[in-house]
Parts: structure tokens; C-alpha cells; sequence
């Protein structure tokens, strides 16, 4: 574990306490339970010298000067000095701080704004009250925290010490909010499905399981609201959206974690081209607003949001193997053709036991990772997405796009699949799948057919991989830094 958190020292330990004791017997109570605020730091840089101003945060830097004192306090949104004098303060009151505040205390300060003479917003304490006792210090060189276990495990550590994990996290709620605000104001509205589900299906993924005590039954934690979501639209909602926590038992590296953030919307009576074009007016009015501008950087990488690439899957996939890829049945002549092209040897697709599995495999290791600007594939062999619409004029295709950029897939949307026999046999050749060692083939949900015979009108759906987005417009390398408490071990 790092040093930061290791057990005190007996002597740091009793120091604090220590200084704990001399509050309690000044004040009664060492955690106070309120102050009363006029302005938040924020509030205060836009004031006038002379303003006063009662103002809590907690205490990062202390500078001692003889019988003067300049320090700062800390709040999500920033920080702001504060000077204090012996001479104005009283030399109990100005004596009393100096020997029990420390770093890491929460302290409320009262006072009148001024300028230093480097020019800097002050301010000057003319009373000040100590509102909670740290008995852990900050780590020693906290200003620009560096150590990952740290920065992961004590976030909140990271926050204080780092400005760019500060920035990081306040984009991320802000983009969560305008996501709201756009879509309601597009006529969506926000619904909640259930996270705990008696299947697992909505996406191909190896669910976690867990045991439900009194009903004593298994259920999954849900990979997708996707199922749900389709109910509503059949319920009579015209378009429909929620900001879903996913759970996928599957590897984590620094594009994947097992518990992510996912945003799907379905609209009734759209197809996937209706949904391409909303997209887009929807991904570039979130660039502009986190970013202010279209062509931005990601790790390095220069990418222009002002147009996108298209890229046929199929057509695309088919010259890479030497053959029509909608012909394919049998996973097994699908694999020798991958083998016999010398795209993979037998032994790394041997573990892949469906079509999709074997293509998909393909796919993101021989094009996806070189696709670098905004491109949106399109037109997917049907064995791909089993809750996608057939083309109607090929039912070896599905109405679809992804939007993919750096390597990496942002967006997956396609025209549902709303036909209830199409739908009964896609599910049973996904479960045939299953029953060969596909662990991620979707499983059978009775409820949601159940819904689609009682009727569903023409819609698409689509999903957006909230924290890939994230990591892009705060130009962080991994999911772990766009997420407040990342999985440690």
C-alpha cells in the first residue's frame, strides 16, 4: 500500500488528537455541525475589495510570517487566500490557529476582501471558527499527486492535490447534465429499469450473477437496459432515455471496465438513418459545449468532429477475408477461412465459438484499431446483432451503424428488431450459441417477447459508452481517470 495509507505514527497521531482536545475545551465541539456561508469561493472572485465575506473550505497551504500569516482554502471549484495578523486578530486568537490548525482542516473564515500587493485576492480574517479536525495529514507532496494507487483508491485525495482530476470530474457532471438538458428538450423523457434481472440479455456480454435470498433464485446484474427500454416504447412512449449503470464480467484494460456508464435512447417511428443524423447534432452540441470547438486533441491525436467518415462493414469485411462474409453458417468454415487468408493462426481464434465471435474478433483487431477519425460504419452481417432489424431487401443484414474514433467504438445504433418471429428464432440461435461455450450470447428473454407479440411500433435505439467519451473530451488514457471511484483490487 502507498505511505499515504499506512498507520500514523503514534507521535503525528497524538499531536492531532492532541490539538483535537485543546479545540474541544475552547469550543465545546470539535466537528462543528454548521456555518453559515455568505459566498463560495467561486462567488468571491467576483467581488469587489472591501466586500466582506463569511467563507469555508478546507485549509491546503499555511505560511507563517512572524506576526503575519497567509494561507488558502480548498473547495470542489477552487481555492483562495487568506491572511491573518496578530496585531487585528488578537494574539490568543492568532496564537490558538497556529498551534492547532493544520493542513487538511476545515475552517470558516470571515473577513475583508483585499489586494496584495502581487495583486492577488485576499481575505484579510477577522474572525475565524475551526469546523473539523483532520487526523490523517495530506499526503506530503499532495499538490500534484502522483502515485496511481493512491490517486485511484483515495480519490478524494486526488481531487484536492490534482486540478486536472478536479476538471476531469466536474466535465464529467456537466456533460451528464447537458446530456438531460438536450434530450428532454428534444422530447425524450428519462425513465429507470431494473438493474437486478432474471436474464441476461441486451448485449453480448458475460453477465455477473448474483442470489436473491428471498426469492431464492439467481439473477444478473443487468448489461443492458436495452429490453426494457423497447417495453417502454411499446408501453406508448414516443422517445425514451437513461443514463444506466452496466455490469459486463469481462477483461478490464484501458478501454473496458466491469461497471461503466451507459446512455441508450429508443424513438418510436425512427429508422437508424433517422438516428444517424440525431446523433450527430447531439455529439457535436456535447464537443461544443465541454470542448468549445470541433477539432480537438485526444492523447496526441488530432480529430476533426466537423465530419465523419462512412466505412461498409460488410464489403469491408469481405475483402479482408477473400469472401462474401454474409455466407457464412458454420463457425467452423468461417475459421478456416481466417486461418487459410493468414489473418490469425487456428490456435488464437480457437477459444471463439460463434460467428459473431470469430468476425467480430477480426474486425476490431484488423480495422477497428486502425479507424482514427470520426468514421460510422454501417450495414453488419446479421449474425452480428441479433436484436437488429433485417434489411428488407437482405435479410443477411441489419439496418445499424457504430460511430468509432481512435480505435475505439463510441456509438452502437441500429434500427430494432421488432418482429416477434424473427426476433424468437434470432434468440434461439443465440442460445445454441450459449450451448456451445459462447458465454456472451444473449439469452432468451420470454417477458420482452411477451411484449413485442402484443406489438411494437418501428423504432431505433442506441447506446453511447458515456465514460469512452469522457476519457476523449478530458484527454485522459484510461476509463479509471474519468470515474470518480474506479475498481481497485
Amino acid at each position: 500500500m502507498p505511505d499515504q495509507t499506512k498507520a500514523l505514527s503514534t507521535n503525528e497521531l497524538e499531536a492531532r488528537l492532541q490539538k483535537a482536545e485543546n479545540i474541544r475545551e475552547r469550543d465545546g465541539v470539535v466537528w462543528k455541525d454548521r456555518f453559515e456561508r455568505t459566498a463560495t469561493i467561486t462567488e468571491i472572485r467576483g467581488m469587489k475589495d472591501g466586500t466582506k465575506v463569511s467563507v469555508p473550505g478546507r485549509v491546503i497551504a499555511l505560511r507563517w510570517l512572524g506576526k503575519l500569516m497567509f494561507g488558502r482554502i480548498y473547495d470542489i471549484n477552487g481555492e483562495i487566500q487568506f491572511s491573518m495578523s496578530r496585531e487585528e486578530l488578537g494574539e490568543e486568537q492568532y496564537k490558538f490557529f497556529k498551534a492547532n490548525v493544520d493542513m487538511g482542516d476545515f475552517v470558516g473564515i470571515t473577513g475583508e476582501l483585499y489586494q496584495t500587493t502581487a495583486g492577488e485576492l485576499t481575505v484579510k480574517v477577522s474572525k475565524y471558527e475551526i469546523l473539523a479536525k483532520a487526523l490523517r495529514p495530506l499526503p506530503e507532496k499532495f499538490h500534484g499527486l502522483t502515485d496511481t494507487e493512491t490517486r485511484y483508491r483515495q480519490r478524494y485525495l486526488d481531487i484536492i492535490a490534482n486540478e486536472e482530476t478536479r476538471r476531469t470530474m466536474l466535465m464529467r457532471f456537466r456533460a451528464i447534465q447537458f446530456i438531460r438538458e438536450f434530450l428532454n428538450k428534444n422530447g425524450f423523457t428519462e425513465v429507470e429499469t431494473p438493474i437486478l434481472k432474471t436474464v441476461s440479455s441486451g448485449a453480448a456480454a458475460k453477465p455477473f450473477v448474483t442470489h436473491h435470498n428471498a426469492l431464492d433464485t439467481d439473477l444478473f446484474l443487468r448489461i443492458a437496459p436495452e429490453l426494457p427500454l423497447k417495453e417502454c416504447i411499446a408501453a406508448g412512449f414516443d422517445r425514451v432515455y437513461e443514463i444506466a449503470k452496466n455490469f459486463r464480467n469481462e477483461g478490464m484494460d484501458p478501454m473496458h471496465l466491469q461497471e461503466f456508464t451507459m446512455m441508450e435512447w429508443y424513438c418510436a417511428y425512427w429508422d437508424y438513418n433517422d438516428n444517424i443524423d440525431f446523433s450527430w447534432k447531439f455529439v457535436q452540441a456535447l464537443i461544443m459545449e465541454l470542448r468549445g470547438t470541433l477539432q480537438i486533441e485526444y492523447q496526441g491525436i488530432k480529430l476533426d468532429f466537423s465530419k465523419y467518415e462512412k466505412l461498409d462493414y460488410t464489403a469491408k469485411m469481405s475483402e479482408i477475408i477473400g469472401t462474401d462474409v454474409l455466407q457464412f453458417d458454420d463457425v467452423e468454415e468461417l475459421k478456416a477461412v481466417v486461418v487459410k487468408r493468414g489473418l490469425f493462426s487456428a490456435e488464437e481464434i480457437a477459444g471463439l465459438k460463434s460467428l459473431f465471435a470469430v468476425i467480430d474478433y477480426v474486425f476490431k483487431n484488423k480495422i477497428r484499431k486502425n479507424i482514427v477519425q470520426p468514421t460510422i460504419t454501417f450495414n453488419y452481417p446479421t449474425y452480428t446483432r441479433p436484436l437488429a432489424r433485417r434489411n428488407d431487401t437482405d435479410s443477411r443484414r441489419v439496418d445499424n451503424f457504430q460511430l468509432i474514433a481512435f480505435g475505439a467504438e463510441l456509438i452502437n445504433a441500429y434500427s430494432e428488431l421488432v418482429d416477434p418471429i424473427e426476433q424468437r428464432k434470432s434468440f434461439n440461435e443465440q442460445m445454441a450459441n450459449k450451448a456451445k461455450g459462447d458465454e456472451e450470447s444473449v439469452d432468451l428473454d420470454e417477458d420482452f417477447m411477451l411484449a413485442m407479440e402484443h406489438g411494437m411500433p418501428p423504432i431505433s435505439g442506441l447506446g453511447f459508452g458515456f465514460e469512452r467519451w469522457m476519457a476523449m473530451l478530458a484527454d485522459q488514457p484510461t476509463l479509471r481517470d474519468v470515474i470518480l471511484f474506479p475498481m481497485m483490487k
